[in-house]
């Protein structure tokens, strides 16, 4: 447990023993620090709730709590304002300097299972397709941290109009391949394609059923082929997709974002038929079509019906999702399902849930939420794209920031590429995750490329000071023994508001409450290395520097980790 959330169960102890009582006490950072380093406003809910003066139940607690807090002050109309002794708070930073987890105030543990990710077999991943994994990874090993069991799948979208575009393609130029021969009963060979070939072929498909409605008719009916089953065309998508499946792992791996499961759409076709037997009761026509309502009384604004079959029978990406959730209900038995998508398909979740609830697919104690986030925007506030107003591709913007990160990295230094590419990983995560998950933000690759400013490399430069100095130090242990000055004291109060942080990115799934942290750390560390010269202070004061050197890159670490981001050692 926190050493604020230890001193507020306290004061929730000296309430009970003043005859009061509050669901929370919470210990708040003072907005004047000349009357104390925190302040207390809870004088004020108590006197609404036991009709008093709030000054004189503010001085009844002053009068009762001990000597672990001193400067202690009343001003109007009740705020207790305070510091906590420094005994106290050195003895709870050395601890931390062992052991990270005295900074974590744990949760009862919950099953979470977590969808993000969301790539389209056979098509390239765009700058679009960065958010959902890098703000689900994310969240997945903040969940982790805080005590919650995870479980992620990358729900692949591996079936639907690509899956008849691509083979369509390959039809019409491989037309003596064995999956378009009806009477074929051998075995069927195995694809020698690249993913840059599937590229290659869906972008020419594309085109021409766009331009040709023959065309694009034959791209509907091989679709509809595979939603019904057929072997041929079913054995020759798997095959495409385990290829296409190969750059997308590469592209993840770079955000350094890992799944449990490697499921799909694909992966639903078993549970379809058990779900929509549960589902029956609750659907009728419409238009040709099988629907549900999901309409309830309360809804204030227009909640359509979910299209659950299409009216030439085919399942549609609301089927799969369904019996998607059933399945992972049913093998997993999760007390939460997050869905990381972007905002504009926050109505479709709307409607899965409450059909899934509806139907009985999941119980009511499981929850399932939807957390949408905005979309990454170019300079002019329209989505990201390349300068001839084409999609970028994720691999594209990689490979953009790789060449201006390149020429600030010390030619001295060995294995150049690979910390250029940490650095270019950082660049993006940290941008990506900076801002609040539901709100658009532009993207600007020259000014997150600095190694100045708020940016993933000037978080990762400080890492470098702090590891360099430690090892220049030769201590194995640190010990801190005193606040010589305010700059450090500083360190050590914003250190104190970490359990909040990370309570609050939780709680709003949104990471940009620690990477305001990570920045604000590393700006009060380096605004001290500028002013102090470590290594050459008397022992006393320089132990405890090194302490604090320690204690700022241990958090630092644990941080970086939770947004999957990797450090260097130097650049």
């Amino acid at each position: 447990m926190s050493f604020i959330k230890e001193q507020e169960n306290y004061l929730k102890d000296v309430l009970k023993e003043l005859n009061y009582e509050l669901p929370n006490v919470l210990i708040l950072p003072s907005n004047r620090r000349e009357l104390g380093d925190y302040q207390l406003n809870i004088a004020m809910s108590l006197a609404k709730k036991y009709h008093k003066s709030p000054i004189y139940i503010a001085n009844e607690i002053v009068n009762k709590i001990d000597d672990r807090f001193i400067n202690v002050n009343v001003a109007n109309p009740g705020f207790i304002n305070f510091s906590f002794k420094e005994e106290k708070v050195l003895e709870y930073l050395n601890e931390v300097l062992k052991d990270f987890n005295r900074l974590v105030d744990k949760h009862p543990t919950k099953k979470v299972f977590l969808d993000y990710g969301g790539a389209n077999a056979a098509k390239a991943l765009h700058v679009g397709h960065m958010r959902s994994p890098n703000i689900g990874e994310a969240m997945k090993r903040l969940a982790k941290l805080l005590g919650d069991e995870t479980i992620s799948d990358v729900h692949l979208g591996d079936l639907g109009r690509q899956a008849g575009m691509l083979i369509s393609e390959l039809k019409l130029r491989e037309p003596d391949l064995p999956f378009f021969d009806e009477n074929f009963k051998g075995e069927y060979p195995k694809l020698t394609y690249t993913p840059a070939d599937l590229g290659e072929l869906y972008v020419s498909a594309n085109i021409k059923a766009n331009e040709d409605e023959e065309r694009m008719q034959e791209v509907r009916d091989i679709t509809a082929e595979i939603d019904k089953g057929n072997k041929r065309y079913l054995e020759l998508w798997k095959q495409l997709v385990n290829i296409s499946i190969v750059s997308i792992k590469e592209v993840y791996e770079k955000l350094n974002c890992h799944f449990d499961l490697w499921e799909g759409e694909l992966d639903s076709f078993k549970d379809v038929p058990k779900m929509l037997e549960i589902l029956k009761p609750y659907l009728h026509e419409s238009n040709g079509a099988l629907v549900m309502d999901v309409k309830e009384e309360t809804d204030t604004k227009e909640m359509p019906p979910l299209i659950v079959i299409k009216k030439d029978g085919a399942t549609i990406y609301a089927t799969r999702d369904l019996a998607t959730i059933y399945s992972r209900v049913k093998r997993f038995n999760p007390d939460e399902i997050w869905y990381f998508t972007d905002n504009r398909q926050s109505l479709y979740f709307e409607q899965v849930f409450r059909a899934s609830y509806k139907a009985g697919l999941v119980p009511y104690n499981c929850n399932l939420l939807h957390f949408g986030f905005g979309t990454i925007n170019g300079s002019d506030g329209k989505p990201f794209k390349t300068r001839d107003g084409g999609v970028m591709e994720l691999k594209t913007l990689i490979e953009q920031i790789s060449d201006m990160i390149r020429p600030k990295i010390k030619e001295d230094i060995e294995n150049k590429e690979e910390v250029c590419e940490k650095l270019t990983i950082a660049t993006l995560k940290f941008a990506d995750l900076m801002s609040f998950r539901n709100t658009d933000y532009i993207f600007e690759p020259l000014k997150f490329s600095s190694f100045d400013g708020k940016t993933g490399p000037y978080i990762l430069y400080t890492v470098v000071r702090l590891k360099s100095l430690l090892k220049k130090s030769g201590l194995k242990e640190f010990k801190i023994t005193q606040v010589p000055n305010q700059k450090v004291s500083a360190i050590f109060l914003k250190v104190l508001e970490l359990p909040q942080v990370l309570e609050r990115s939780y709680n709003d799934k949104s990471l940009n409450y620690i990477t305001d942290f990570l920045f604000e750390l590393a700006s009060l560390f380096n605004k001290f290395y500028n002013n102090h010269h470590i290594l050459t202070e008397s022992a006393d004061i320089k132990n405890t520097y090194l302490g604090m050197c320690k204690l700022v890159y241990n958090i630092m670490h644990e941080l970086l980790d939770v947004l999957a981001i990797s450090e260097v050692d130097r650049m």
